[in-house]
């Protein structure tokens, strides 16, 4: 994952310096295919760094996470195509800054937000049969 977010925030830094719509397009495939399973700088890992692990974990929290990047990078390219730059540059920079930190650190925000709905979503469930 942390060398998926690496490619991620460099494509996104590039999509900020150069306002590129095109690119941030095409980033947002790459975080659909990521939300169907099919996440294309895992399979560029796989095929030229290491081979897939042994142990896998749950694969929910990063696929929600590639969801929350998808829906900022669609809310980048509004602003883009309608021409709103600092809604463009907001998001993508939310996008890159996730990204950043699954990269460098290794914390994936999006995995976190999904584990912290899925505790909140019972409890609201429970309130509501109440």
């Amino acid at each position: 994952m942390r060398f998926g977010a690496a490619i991620t925030a460099l494509v996104l830094a590039l999509v900020l310096v150069t306002g590129s719509a095109w690119l941030l397009a095409a980033q947002a495939v790459v975080f659909a295919c990521g939300a169907l399973g099919r996440q294309p700088y895992g399979m560029l890992f796989k095929a030229l760094v290491k081979s897939a692990p042994e142990e896998t974990e749950d694969a929910r929290p990063p696929r929600f996470a590639q969801v929350v990047g998808l829906v900022f990078a669609v809310v980048g390219l509004v602003g883009f195509l309608a021409e709103i730059t600092p809604l463009a540059l907001v998001a993508t920079a939310a996008a890159l800054l996730a990204a950043f930190l699954n990269a460098a650190f290794g914390f994936c925000l999006g995995c976190e937000m999904y584990l912290l709905v899925r505790r909140l979503l019972p409890a609201a469930k429970m309130e509501v049969s109440k």
